[in-house]
């Protein structure tokens, strides 16, 4: 019963401190090394408010440096229509790139059309300036899904119910959104929403607590945790919430479980030492595998980068508060911290390009998302105060 009530707590108050933080051991200051490597670049737009949008995108990157001249490539987005974009790209007067970008929108296709610079100029990495997010805001006075755009634009509110929602997660192509509320429920149960006829369906609803859902990279199965045989453990079932099989068993308190890049394994947070770290296992069920992360006495809330399966993110205590730590498999090295923020890092969640993350960032009385570059640890703020307390959100690049 301590377990199942402690489960509860966590899962039912909304970005409330993490509930292992008093269990937690300040390991001291943390070095965070960072990359001042930049290019210098000027961005112009046609009309003002691509102009506005372009600047903002690529001053927040991280790999770019605005100036007004010296420049070593210079961007040119103009409007076409009403929902397309030029994009043109010279270096040294000379013309590296130039394509008309088509959107869902003008907005659409500048971020688009960006995305296509950033390939041209970065050693052909990945953009990702036209993500679509889907997070949580209390903006209409309770905790809805909203979805919007990377920059929160096109903002549009998924769900009304006046009930505690979170944990919105994306299907890989982008049409369908997992969540849990407790809506029509006095506990927390899994709504699946289909973002093309807006059709909410029961994903899961079993006695106990069901959360935490997330899309395997495939989208043909869905990971979760479900306290309904007495603790709360990891279940893998397939695409429309059937077939539901555990994968976990154990008396500890497990959570936030996702698929790796490869759908092989499944990485979630346990607190079997004592308190919360990461751990992985065969996606058929099997031994745990601790992640060595070596950082952090609280280690939880991880993702798993599809663009770089070597590396995840997850949330840590460092100190009094929390910053988010990243570990590269490849090299089995320690984890380091990449935010340094002052205020609480949490929730990371990775961008399409595999260097980027967004997070929530937690201060007394106020929830915001910002973005973080984790090669040079540049930090922007991107949610607006108009949205009210914003947090938990995840990102897919349709």
């Amino acid at each position: 019963m301590r377990r199942l009530t402690f489960f509860l707590t966590l899962f039912t108050t909304l970005l409330c401190a993490p509930t292992w933080a008093q269990r937690a051991t300040d390991i001291g200051p943390v070095d965070v090394r960072t990359s001042n490597a930049t290019v210098p670049i000027r961005v112009t737009g046609s009309p003002s408010e691509l102009d506005k949008l372009a600047n903002f995108a690529f001053e927040s990157h991280g790999l770019y440096r605005r100036v007004s001249s010296g420049e070593t490539y210079l961007m040119r987005f103009t409007a076409v229509s009403g929902t397309r974009v030029q994009v043109d790209v010279l270096r040294g007067g000379n013309a590296i790139l130039s394509r008309a970008v088509s959107g869902t929108s003008l907005r659409n296709a500048l971020l688009k059309a960006a995305d296509v610079a950033v390939e041209a100029t970065s050693g052909g990495s990945k953009g990702f300036f036209a993500s679509q997010l889907t997070f949580i805001s209390s903006q209409s006075g309770a905790t809805e899904v909203h979805t919007g755009d990377l920059f929160f634009g096109d903002v549009r509110q998924i769900t009304r119910d006046r009930a505690s929602a979170m944990s919105p997660r994306w299907s890989p192509d982008g049409s369908k959104l997992l969540y849990t509320s407790f809506y029509r429920s006095n506990g927390a149960d899994i709504y699946q929403i289909d973002l093309n006829t807006m059709q909410r369906t029961t994903f899961v609803s079993f006695k106990g607590t069901n959360q935490g859902a997330r899309y395997s990279p495939d989208g043909s199965r869905v990971t979760m945790v479900l306290s309904g045989e007495g603790n709360p453990e990891v279940y893998v079932a397939n695409a429309q919430g059937k077939a539901v099989s555990r994968r976990t068993r154990s008396s500890s308190v497990e959570s936030s479980p996702v698929f790796s890049p490869d759908g092989r394994r499944i990485l979630f947070v346990s607190d079997m030492a004592g308190g919360p770290q990461l751990y992985t296992i065969p996606e058929a069920g099997g031994r745990a595998s601790r992640v060595p992360t070596n950082i952090s006495r609280y280690c939880a809330e991880p993702d798993w980068s599809v663009t770089n399966p070597n590396l995840v993110a997850f949330s840590m205590r460092i100190g009094s508060g929390f910053q988010i730590g990243l570990f590269d498999f490849s090299t089995g090295a320690a984890a380091k911290q990449v935010s340094k923020a002052p205020f609480d890092a949490l929730e990371p969640s990775w961008l399409a390009d595999g260097r980027h993350l967004i997070y929530t960032a937690r201060a007394p009385n106020q929830r915001s998302i910002w973005l973080l570059d984790t090669q040079t640890g540049k930090q922007t703020k991107l949610s607006p105060s108009s949205l009210g307390q914003v947090s938990q959100a995840s990102a897919v690049l349709k």
